[in-house]
């Protein structure tokens, strides 16, 4: 049975989407919809799909199943509940929207129309973290204590003033934080749990936008793990992703996605094996030419709607970056006085 997959946006991310999608037998991409037109008929070009300058008649294009959307992170909910209201299926970029409320509207929506809702955080299928989540779940690592996440990435000024809703509150939702570090706070509550307190600060040091280039928060989690964030933009010319977590049986290092040092006391030598290196240069660039991950979140997602299972991350698990980043925002401004 072939799954017929609509795509909204017009952006990098939604050729993205395309090239994942096209990789996967069974799987067609027959329409897309978004605000540029001329980008919406290249990719129609290149992909066969329809190209569609309204999202009303996209939503009805004939044999549509789902949809991927792409868009500026502050509509995502907007088009997503419009797709479930159609009963199709929504599998949406991160973060799943801006707000929480944002976040709630949707997974309402989606859970009223009977349709699967998955958020696109590829990370939590990568073979190396998927590697880390397992040795906390089996307990390698004992009693959590201390986890460090980096996030010191870099964008040129052109990559906000060349964009409409990059870094502005209304359509980003935030900067650094929001778009480019809500991978590694998905990441954070997924290996770590919940978090309980939070202390931060955040401003725009490099770059003249709306909102902030760097972050820094120190986390409490509920199993009373300490942790620190820092997400930034603005760490030319870019550094790979950098994530250590400690616990009384031993420290983890995970850097470009791999499982680079495990300081166990209980080592076994088959650790670091098997994992697949991330060819993608996020540290300084926001194209996506190694589409692996995001082709395994497609195959995940249509695989959670042919066995009504459980996607990699459902509406309510995507919910929970957005939640805490909203905390971290209103940390810092309360620290700013």
């Amino acid at each position: 049975m072939t799954i017929h997959i609509g795509l909204i946006g017009g952006g990098n991310i939604t050729e993205t989407h395309a090239r994942a999608a096209a990789a996967i037998p069974g799987v067609e991409v027959v329409a897309f919809y978004g605000a540029n037109p001329q980008k919406i008929e290249q990719l129609s070009r290149q992909f066969g799909g329809q190209a569609y300058t309204g999202l009303n008649s996209f939503l009805t294009h004939p044999t549509l199943d789902m949809v991927i959307i792409g868009s500026p992170s502050g509509l995502h909910s907007e088009q997503g509940m419009a797709a479930a209201q159609r009963g199709l299926h929504v599998l949406v970029e991160k973060p799943i929207d801006i707000t929480t409320s944002r976040a709630d509207a949707l997974i309402g929506e989606c859970e009223r129309a009977g349709v699967k809702l998955g958020v696109i955080f590829q990370d939590r299928l990568r073979p190396g973290i998927r590697q880390l989540k397992q040795l906390i779940v089996d307990g390698r690592l004992g009693k959590l204590l201390l986890a460090d996440a980096r996030v010191k990435w870099y964008r040129s000024p052109e990559y906000y003033s060349g964009s409409r809703w990059r870094g502005t509150w209304q359509l980003d939702g935030g900067g650094a934080l929001m778009n480019q570090g809500v991978h590694t706070v998905d990441l954070l509550l997924w290996l770590l749990g919940d978090v309980t307190t939070v202390q931060a600060r955040t401003g725009a040091l490099l770059h003249s936008i709306q909102t902030e280039d760097t972050a820094i928060a120190l986390l409490e989690f509920s199993n009373g793990a300490l942790g620190v964030l820092q997400a930034t933009t603005a760490a030319y010319p870019g550094y790979a992703r950098r994530l250590e977590i400690t616990g009384t049986e031993g420290t983890v290092i995970l850097e470009n996605d791999l499982l680079i040092t495990t300081g166990l006391r209980n080592a076994q030598h088959d650790v670091l094996a098997n994992q697949a290196l991330d060819q993608n240069a996020s540290a300084a660039s926001p194209l996506v030419d190694d589409i692996r991950g995001h082709q395994r979140v497609i195959e995940d997602f249509i695989e959670a709607i042919q066995s009504n299972g459980m996607s990699a991350c459902d509406g309510h698990e995507g919910r929970r970056s957005v939640a805490l980043i909203e905390r971290i925002y209103a940390a810092s401004e309360k620290a700013h006085g």
